[in-house]
């Protein structure tokens, strides 16, 4: 069952509790620094995610040297300035208080990458479907996101950055593509309502939007 009450971290939570109280967090970290044994709780729970031909295609990077942080943080600054100039002008007053990053604040970053070749050349079940590899990477992606809620710990998903900056940053090799910068900490609290909602830069699309039976349906 799912509680139907308010729920917080450090409760015992079923799936369903906490992907409603999973949040992209960015202003709500404690400053505390995630301890070890949490945070291999948290990526052992990433690599049990569900893999094309149990290829496992993903790697985790964790970051805590303050140089880095700071380095990758202002890149990202530099990026958010460039989208903001871009932007209409009314989209841009919405926009500009929306906190767009934790990198500093979380006190560990992890990257999380995807090595299409592993595996091999013959991937079960990759065939027809090469994106299989990518799509398994990001359900490890989930699972983190998740088991981090569970652990009273925010996870805030980074995407403004070029990814050969990146890359040259952790010193990937040229198979391996980062696919996501992760802030990670202990939070204060989970916010009820997401930023997006909260700042009015888009609502919740309804579930009956988005279900369809048998074919797919035009909506209005």
């Amino acid at each position: 069952m799912c509680a139907d009450g308010p729920i917080t971290p450090g409760e015992c939570l079923s799936v369903y509790d906490a992907i409603r109280l999973r949040r992209d967090v960015r202003a709500e970290f404690s400053g505390d620094v995630v301890d070890d044994a949490t945070l291999l709780r948290i990526l052992e729970a990433a690599h049990r995610a569900p893999s094309v031909g149990n290829s496992m295609p993903w790697d985790f990077v964790v970051i805590r040297d303050p140089a880095t942080l700071n380095k990758f943080a202002d890149h990202v600054a530099d990026k958010r300035r460039e989208f903001r100039d871009a932007l209409p002008e009314d989209r841009a007053e919405t926009f500009t208080p929306i906190k767009i990053e934790g990198i500093v604040e979380s006190g560990t970053g992890i990257v999380v990458t995807h090595n299409q070749s592993r595996g091999g050349t013959h991937v079960l079940g990759r065939a027809s479907v090469p994106e299989t590899g990518i799509y398994s990477t990001i359900l490890s992606i989930q699972n983190l996101w998740l088991a981090a809620t569970a652990e009273g710990v925010g996870v805030g998903w980074v995407s403004f950055y070029d990814t050969p900056v990146l890359a040259d940053l952790l010193n990937l090799p040229e198979h391996v593509r980062p696919v996501a910068w992760l802030c990670v900490g202990p939070v204060r609290e989970f916010q009820s309502v997401p930023d997006l909602e909260r700042f009015g830069w888009r609502t919740r699309r309804p579930l009956e939007a988005a279900v369809h039976w048998e074919q797919f349906a035009s909506r209005p």
